[in-house]
């Protein structure tokens, strides 16, 4: 016999509702699928996991930002084979010494969490083209070289412990890739080698096809194999970096958000102005804007009409816990920032209706420096203070 609640319930299903706020069961299934760091924002996901991951992302405020790969083993910043002209082949040798052996997600996420962050965001490809996740493709990648999937396993350990997990790449530069774009379309596209080096291949844009086939199946792969992603941090957009019109960004973009519908994406201040935040560095102006006074306007800048439309939006600014460098730099060893100017920093970004993502460069050993953890601790206990 059925009892007067096993009627409602009866009721309830064939009416497509279900008892707590009347949300239709397809809704209550996407609800019970919400990514562990949406928790809390269920009834919005199930309506719309976009305008969700929005909320969620407003109301994060605190990130934890990681600059790591091969150059952190020559502890000279992540620029160093482009500033020092290493050549192609030379670079390439240190796969011999990456060993990101301390490099352990399950530490890196718990201080996350102990210094009040929401969420971390990892370089899975820098300039010089290194991935730090099974790229397939080729044999240039962390799995390859020292069999650790150090994307796979930052997912795996932000999904368990609901933190969003974002990945940082870079899609303009590639110093390694055959086919990436040359100097002629910037100066920064390529290290200033004295003669080409064998291993870049490109010769005519129709050339720049295969890397931007590369760059789309990266992300694919980012996107299929490592659960929920927060979001793609592309770096970067500026005039002097990047042409932008020559990449097919709301494609790459419509991809994106097929894929995984939640997933944020930023270009640094802005590409196209369809971005879901900007993230400018450190005082949070218009890099865009800097330039532009430095060098003037040049053919294919879409950043700083990008920045205006994304400037009005619940953005973040990128800071370091070094003095001024990303990856780790034995030179600011004893220089890296307090827990006093950390909270002035964090105050002076949220003030801003911005997010802060605070960097930290590991050692080459994979482990984070201990500045670093003495800081971001003493963080966390002011803020739950």
């Amino acid at each position: 016999m059925k009892t007067r609640r096993d009627f409602l319930k009866s009721g309830l299903v064939a009416g497509g509702v279900i008892a707590t706020g009347g949300i239709p069961l397809i809704a209550q299934d996407k609800a019970v699928n919400v990514p562990s760091y949406l928790k809390g924002y269920e009834n919005l996901y199930a309506k719309d996991p976009h305008k969700a991951a929005l909320a969620w992302f407003k109301d994060a405020r605190f990130g934890l930002f990681m600059h790591y790969g091969l150059y952190s083993t020559l502890g000279r910043g992540e620029w160093v084979q482009f500033r020092a002209k290493i050549p192609v082949p030379e670079y390439e040798k240190l796969t011999e010494r990456f060993n990101p052996e301390k490099f352990d997600a399950d530490f890196i996420t718990d201080l996350a969490l102990e210094a009040g962050m929401k969420y971390v965001n990892l370089t899975s490809k820098h300039h010089d083209g290194f991935c730090l996740f099974d790229s397939s493709n080729d044999n240039w990648n962390s799995m390859a070289v020292a069999k650790r999937d150090l994307c796979g396993e930052l997912a795996e350990q932000c999904r368990k412990k609901g933190l969003g997990c974002f990945f940082y790449y870079s899609l303009p530069m590639d110093w390694h890739h055959p086919y990436a774009l040359s100097r002629e379309y910037g100066q920064y596209y390529r290290p200033d080698y004295a003669v080409k080096p064998e291993q870049y291949k490109f010769e005519k844009i129709e050339d720049f096809q295969n890397y931007l086939n590369d760059a789309k199946g990266h992300i694919r792969t980012l996107l299929n194999n490592y659960g929920p992603v927060a979001g793609i941090w592309f770096d970067t957009c500026t005039g002097y970096y990047m042409q932008s019109d020559l990449f097919p960004l709301e494609e790459i973009y419509a991809m994106i958000r097929k894929i995984q519908p939640q997933c944020l994406i930023s270009f640094k201040q802005g590409c196209t102005g369809t971005e879901d935040f900007a993230a400018p560095e450190r005082s949070g102006h218009s890099m865009a804007n800097t330039i532009r006074k430095k060098y003037g306007d040049k053919p294919g800048d879409l950043a700083a009409h990008a920045w205006e439309q994304n400037k009005s939006k619940h953005n973040e600014i990128c800071d370091t816990l070094q003095p001024g460098g990303w990856a780790y730099s034995i030179k600011d060893d004893g220089k890296h920032k307090t827990p006093d100017q950390v909270m002035e920093i964090l105050q002076t970004a949220n003030g801003k209706n911005c997010n802060l993502l605070l960097n930290t460069g590991p050692l080459p050993d994979g482990s984070i420096h201990s500045e670093d953890i003495a800081t971001l601790k003493e963080v966390g206990k002011r803020l739950r203070a």
